[in-house]
């Protein structure tokens, strides 16, 4: 018992020591800014990229989000596991390892968030194209006019810049199209490149009803998407309440064994083993879910 007194007068001690070095500036930026630095070294490079698009988009966030979030899942993690160990050492490692969490949860929401961006301005760039070709009958026209329209935003503005640098420069769509698939996989994408490569192959003589069958194409998939995100967010909901009855079947079984038998279980050290093997399991079953969540969103 002197152990765990002791290592709580350390956290009230360090607390406080953050609290008075940092005094004058805000304690939650400092926070952020840690796990900034954080989630810069343990994400790909690519993040940086993803997360700057965030901020643009004013959806990253605030340093007060960040520390609620540190806090609730540290203190989510301290209370699930003293009531799964009743000591306090054990507690204070896995409060220290759940913070390590927050910056994974935040790289997944940021790539969510930039999955529904790059998905819109695809929408944007095929709608407009088949739009703008029905006036221009010429494609590298089509892909000025969008590009003149100011709807698109990079990274697909300056891609689609890239597409009428290549179609000029060769002479020809094909490595311009070949370049947009590559780059953007995404099954409107890639039909529509098909169709415009057959439309100036063969020189189709009527090609309004191709064009339109490809935006109703394109129109349907748009509407599968949105109500897959509906779908998502009522699963992801009910995931996390399901995942969190799993953490608190400890309570059940301290209930049916009483609290006196399980204390005493836990002096068995394969017991101990089990409840941790709980802990982690059902901790990777989560992350796998806001995984699942946050990532392919738009993707066919």
């Amino acid at each position: 018992m002197y152990i765990e007194e002791l290592l709580l007068i350390i956290v009230i001690v360090v607390g406080i020591y953050l609290y008075r070095v940092y005094q004058g500036q805000n304690v939650s930026k400092f926070f952020s800014e840690g796990l900034a630095g954080v989630m810069d070294k343990i994400t790909p490079y690519s993040f940086r990229a993803v997360r700057e698009k965030t901020k643009e988009l004013g959806q990253d966030y605030t340093p007060r989000q960040y520390t609620i979030q540190l806090v609730a899942i540290g203190g989510f993690a301290g209370i699930i596991t003293y009531l799964y160990f009743y000591n306090l050492a054990i507690s204070i490692v896995y409060v220290i390892i759940s913070s390590f969490i927050v910056p994974y949860l935040s790289y997944l929401r940021s790539k969510k968030i930039y999955s529904e961006f790059i998905f819109e301005q695809i929408q944007v760039y095929t709608s407009n194209v088949i739009m703008e070709f029905a006036t221009t009958q010429s494609f590298v026209k089509s892909l000025e006019g969008v590009l003149n329209s100011g709807l698109l935003e990079d990274p697909v503005k300056s891609d689609v810049q890239h597409m009428i640098d290549l179609s000029y420069d060769n002479g020809t769509i094909d490595e311009a199209l070949a370049y947009m698939t590559q780059l953007y996989p995404y099954y409107i994408v890639k039909n529509m490149h098909q169709l415009f490569l057959q439309i100036t192959k063969e020189g189709a003589r009527n090609s309004a009803d191709s064009l339109d069958n490809m935006q109703m194409d394109i129109d349907m998939l748009i509407e599968s998407v949105y109500r897959d995100r509906i779908e998502r967010a009522s699963f992801h909901r009910n995931f996390l309440q399901f995942g969190i009855m799993l953490y608190l079947l400890v309570m059940l079984v301290q209930y049916l064994v009483g609290r006196e038998t399980y204390i005493k279980l836990l002096q068995l050290w394969y017991i101990d083993l089990i409840l941790h093997g709980v802990l982690i399991i059902n901790t990777y079953f989560l992350l796998k879910g806001e995984k699942y969540y946050n990532e392919n969103v738009g993707a066919e």
